[in-house]
């Protein structure tokens, strides 16, 4: 194998024995306590289910300070949207560190945004379906984070 290769997805597009696994192993964070058993039966899937899976299923997010992601937009030029996207950013506890807006073509503009986000008081899943719901906002992909 030359090296392994990871890939973001949306919850919504997980089978849900995935799901489950992550959930069991917030459980077993959680609640020191509690057996990998335990865990597995607050879930209901097999022991042999989270064994297989646990170590290639994680949050995307981790609790450390000052993750920088970076998501490009396709949006309309319309006066003020911009200013809108960059409002719900900040409405979210998120960090602008640049914005790159290209010339619109047709109406259509693409818009890179790198933000800092920390963990502990903004969520990238809530920016990004804010954003997404967001009126002339075409769609929103993640393109990196570090």
């Amino acid at each position: 194998m030359d090296g392994e290769k990871y890939f973001i997805v949306k919850k919504k597009a997980l089978p849900e024995v995935l799901l489950k696994v992550v959930e069991a192993k917030r459980l077993l964070d959680s609640e020191r306590a509690m057996t990998v058993q335990e865990a597995t039966d607050a879930v209901d899937i097999s022991r042999s289910s989270f064994y297989k899976y646990r170590d290639d299923i994680f949050p995307f997010y981790e609790n450390t300070r000052g993750k920088t992601i970076t998501i490009m937009l396709q949006m309309d030029d319309k006066p003020g949207l911009l200013s809108k996207v960059l409002n719900q950013v900040a409405k979210n506890e998120a960090n602008i560190l640049t914005i790159h807006q290209s010339i619109p073509v047709n109406g259509i503009a693409l818009v890179t945004l790198s933000m800092e986000i920390d963990p502990n008081t903004a969520s990238t899943s809530l920016i990004i379906d804010s954003l997404e719901g967001m009126d002339g906002i075409h769609f929103v992909k993640i393109v990196s984070r570090e």
